[in-house]
């Protein structure tokens, strides 16, 4: 690991965990970003935990950093790293807006983030000239921290669960010290605003698609409509088994479907509510009925979306107030051209429009979740409508490749310092 000596990329892209399969907006930014020239290095404040890897992965070539996860796994580097802190003119700033973080959460989290940002900032290549951050609560910290050590500026893309959970005072002073962020939904965006030290601080940017990752919708779909035993309508849905994503409503609208409908459901993701969800199936009666796949890359992901009729996502809130964002899975989703089932919640509408791309439900309403898979299970042209509509909609309107010119653009401004905004 560089002690700060080598000249370096002159822009370094942190996150909390890299890589890891449920973030392929991220991923699919960083390769954009290299395919469009710019030099950057990746900083990790953990190692990841999936045993597989995207194929965007294997492309992205930047050189990649992993801070200590816990600052007792590695303290001879976590002591160099403060005592370079404490050598720096700027400790006096730095421990001023840590302290009084501290005072406001007292966690051992608060601590390590300022280790682990105590190590990046001496370790950062001399030729480091500007920081962003994926997420707003622990990886902004960090960063936030290494920038004030380094006296380097830095910005932000904040998603979906780091700008609900993270504490109001918290995200004002962030933003206030930032340079610019990014956020990818309109409530996301209306909730950073309304904090933000200026108006024009914070830009909507949707991760959209690049779909020249993935191949076109297939040219027919079955004409499956749950007749026939031997032929079920195939359900898909796919992301982290977490409360906000509403697998305990799917489960229990599955349960109410009449019982002379023939279906399917396949999940992909992991989670720590899987194994609840796998019980509630059993409780229920579905589980001979349901494939529990686990977290997959992407290219099996895509072969069971084409394989699918339906894609169902029913998001809400959870009780820590987390909520989803734009899933990048409802736009892939609609790369197969499928149609959607979904809840009129978070960034979803962004992009699925009722009765034009899908069908959206008010969150935990089991019983209009339990219609709508019966009504479009029954109606293959239905599907094939809504479908075809959602893939349009996808290719017209949320391309990644505006929004990452954007990015790259304000990333460039930052390393020359320039003033101005952000994207």
């Amino acid at each position: 690991m560089s002690s700060g000596q080598s000249e370096g990329p002159a822009v370094a892209i942190a996150m909390k965990g890299y890589p890891r399969l449920s973030e392929t907006f991220i991923a699919q930014e960083l390769l954009g970003l290299q395919r469009l020239g710019l030099s950057f290095a990746i900083w990790s404040l953990r190692h990841p935990t999936d045993g597989a890897r995207h194929l965007m992965h294997r492309e992205i070539t930047a050189p990649l950093h992993y801070l200590p996860e816990y600052l007792h796994d590695d303290w001879p580097r976590v002591l160099r790293g403060m005592a370079r802190a404490f050598a720096r003119p700027s400790i006096i700033r730095l421990l001023g807006v840590f302290l009084r973080d501290f005072v406001r959460d007292r966690t051992s989290n608060r601590l390590r983030r300022f280790g682990q940002a105590c190590v990046m900032a001496r370790e950062l290549p001399a030729g480091t000239r500007h920081l962003h951050v994926h997420y707003l609560h622990t990886p902004a910290s960090v960063i936030r921290y290494a920038a004030l050590s380094r006296g380097l500026s830095w910005s932000f893309s904040a998603h979906a669960k780091d700008i609900w959970t993270t504490p109001d005072w918290e995200k004002r002073e962030k933003i206030a010290d930032a340079r610019w962020g990014v956020t990818c939904t309109r409530d996301g965006h209306a909730e950073l605003t309304r904090l933000a030290d200026r108006q024009d601080k914070i830009a909507l940017l949707y991760h959209g698609l690049d779909l020249a990752r993935f191949p076109a919708p297939p040219a027919a779909r079955s004409e499956r409509d749950g007749s026939d035993p031997a032929e079920p309508v195939r359900f898909i849905t796919i992301g982290r088994a977490v409360a906000k994503k509403g697998f305990d409503d799917l489960l229990a609208a599955l349960a109410i479907l009449p019982a002379d409908l023939n279906w399917q459901l396949i999940h992909i993701g992991g989670g720590e509510m899987l194994a609840a969800l796998k019980a509630q199936a059993e409780r229920l009666g579905l589980a001979a009925r349901i494939e529990w796949r686990g977290p997959q890359a992407q290219d099996v992901v895509i072969a069971a979306l084409r394989e699918a009729d339906l894609f169902v996502l029913p998001s809400k809130q959870a009780n820590n107030g987390d909520r989803d964002g734009l899933p990048n899975v409802v736009m892939e989703a609609a790369s197969q051209a499928l149609p959607i089932v979904a809840t009129d919640f978070a960034g979803i509408p962004e992009f699925v429009r009722h009765g034009r791309e899908g069908l959206l439900l008010r969150p935990g309403d089991v019983t209009a979740l339990a219609k709508a898979l019966d009504g479009l299970s029954r109606d293959p042209q239905w599907r094939a409508k809504l479908g075809a509509a959602a893939f349009d909609r996808l290719r017209a309107e949320f391309s990644a490749q505006a929004g990452l010119e954007r990015v790259h653009r304000a990333l460039l401004a930052a390393v020359a310092g320039k003033d101005g905004g952000g994207p």
